[in-house]
């Protein structure tokens, strides 16, 4: 393994904080987690509640370095591989800049890629570039499973978004825990929900975990226009 730093590409949800959890588990060296804040749709990142990542990294304890490109509005590139490739720029440049300043450069990076080839292809590649380590513990784990290792290990999962069939108002807000997770099985056989949200079906964002030193406390709004949602957030901050 090379030496020098591990970053984790972080935005607060579930994927890639478990994948940051498992990093600090097997003793990486995470020095810095960085987030990146698309301004538009993105086929390439977490979107929604991004601004909340710096206040999960408090509670984490690492650093965090924020990424601002420019707007990722599919409209302005209509091809998906191009978009996907131009969206990675200013990230991969964040990472080069990064390496500049940290004592033997990024030894590695952490995805909470689980099912995309088509992100997790390109992360590999920029992290080719950067000659260092992925470390990507979700990449094709089955859904079920991996769920319920979340919640064993005490993960507090909330879901933000909502945009697919069989989703409704109701799951804007609610906590990924057991009910919900057979619940999510029963759409899956219903209308093909896929339990871990893959593809922008849900979103989440991790209030609480082993790896935090005090949960996130939220007051929030919902937004629902009939087929989908998400959760307008008013007041974050950290908890006792």
């Amino acid at each position: 393994m090379t030496s020098g730093a591990w970053v984790s590409l972080f935005s607060g949800g579930k994927d890639s904080s478990w994948a940051l959890y498992q990093a600090l588990k097997r003793d990486l060296p995470v020095e810095r987690l960085v987030t990146v804040h698309p301004e538009g749709d993105s086929y390439m990142y977490h979107v929604p509640a991004t601004e909340l990542a710096s206040l999960a990294a408090e509670s984490i304890g690492i650093p965090l370095v924020d990424v601002h490109p420019d707007d990722f509005g599919a409209e302005d590139v209509p091809d998906a591989s191009v978009q996907g490739d131009e969206e990675l720029q200013p990230l991969e440049a964040a990472l080069e800049q990064l390496a500049s300043e940290i004592e033997g450069g990024i030894a590695g990076l952490t995805a909470g890629a689980v099912e995309s080839e088509y992100q997790t292809s390109r992360i590999e590649a920029m992290a080719d570039r950067l000659e260092a380590d992925l470390f990507a513990p979700l990449w094709q784990r089955e859904p079920v499973t991996l769920a319920e290792e979340m919640l064993d290990a005490g993960f507090e999962i909330t879901i933000i978004q909502v945009a697919a069939a069989g989703l409704d108002e109701s799951w804007l807000g609610r906590t990924l825990d057991a009910d919900a997770l057979a619940d999510l099985k029963a759409l899956n056989d219903e209308y093909g929900v896929h339990v871990l949200g893959e593809g922008g079906e849900f979103e989440t964002l991790v209030t609480d975990a082993p790896h935090m030193a005090r949960p996130l406390e939220l007051e929030y709004t919902t937004e629902w226009d009939g087929t989908r949602g998400s959760l307008t957030i008013t007041d974050a901050r950290l908890g006792e």
